[in-house]
């Protein structure tokens, strides 16, 4: 039996798979086995490593505080780039070049600059040319960084999904006498959502990791600077490690999770209910009336 994209496998390709499968599961397990064996060589493995863990103290003070500030960084960029990388996105796309040149440069350079250097440079610029305190300026220098580096991203990512729609909405939208500016609002941007939803949710998670950049350099109390500090009074360097990398994934998978739930809830609201109508229940259209259905004041050409 054969699909359109592969030849299904015979029975020795099954026979194949099957002795591949074994092997890789058994190195696997043995490579799990060999990380076991050298941590409990190196004492890693006793409990009054993991013990601190299991008390409030650790939690309240060093990982739970750390923690909030990751998540306020992450939601303030998300919060930032998100709307102004779909702006960028949009004015890529503009008829006009003074629109489109501008926002093109500004894209792809500060998509061109690491993000960490975009947090130093921050961080300098708000050292010399603002009153902010010492504690708050490494919330400020972080989230300016992911903003500047992620929007930039974003705005690829949007541009990239209206483009993937087909020409023919577009031309539809024309043909009912929409301008470019009605058709992106209330024809492009609501279908590519779904298209483009995969990328976001992937750079939003990039987001979440890459505050821990501020943690590094910038001395922002993040989760992964907390941990540190929770390894230097507890002696629990590799714990404290395993921890922390847990809570990442944890919070990543949970994004992950809401955004293919998102997904499929867009998908869904979007199929057609299937029903026929009767002659007499269709009335011919007005483009004029179809246009004002989406308000005059939608906006004109960008």
């Amino acid at each position: 039996m054969s699909s359109v994209l592969y030849d299904a496998p015979g029975p020795r390709a099954k026979q194949r798979n099957i002795v591949l499968s074994i092997v890789f599961f058994l190195l696997l397990a043995l490579f799990v086995w060999w990380i076991w064996r050298t941590m409990d060589d190196k004492k890693q493995l006793e409990w009054a490593l993991w013990e601190p863990f299991t008390t409030g103290e650790a939690w309240t003070t060093y990982l739970l505080p750390g923690l909030g500030n990751t998540l306020k960084a992450a939601a303030l960029a998300m919060v930032i780039a998100l709307p102004l990388g779909a702006i960028l996105g949009i004015a890529r796309l503009s008829d006009h070049r003074w629109v489109r040149v501008p926002a093109g440069v500004i894209v792809e350079f500060f998509r061109a600059i690491p993000v960490l250097l975009l947090m130093l440079f921050a961080n300098e610029i708000y050292v010399r040319s603002s009153d902010l305190s010492s504690e708050v300026r490494p919330l400020y220098a972080v989230v300016t960084g992911l903003v500047l580096y992620n929007a930039s991203v974003l705005a690829e990512v949007v541009r990239a999904g209206i483009l993937a729609l087909p020409r023919g909405q577009t031309e539809a939208a024309y043909a009912i006498g929409l301008r470019k500016g009605q058709t992106m609002s209330s024809i492009l941007l609501p279908q590519a959502v779904t298209v483009m939803l995969p990328a976001i949710v992937s750079q939003l998670v990039v987001i979440v990791k890459d505050t821990a950049l501020g943690g590094v350099l910038l001395g922002f109390t993040e989760l992964l600077n907390a941990r540190q500090t929770l390894a230097a009074n507890y002696a629990n360097v590799i714990p404290s490690f395993i921890v922390v990398a847990i809570i990442f994934i944890l919070l990543n998978f949970i994004l992950t999770s809401f955004a293919s739930w998102l997904e499929g809830r867009l998908r869904r609201s979007k199929r057609g209910t299937g029903a026929v109508l009767a002659a007499d229940e269709v009335k011919e259209l007005n483009p004029a009336q179809v246009q004002g259905s989406f308000g005059t004041g939608a906006g004109g050409s960008i």
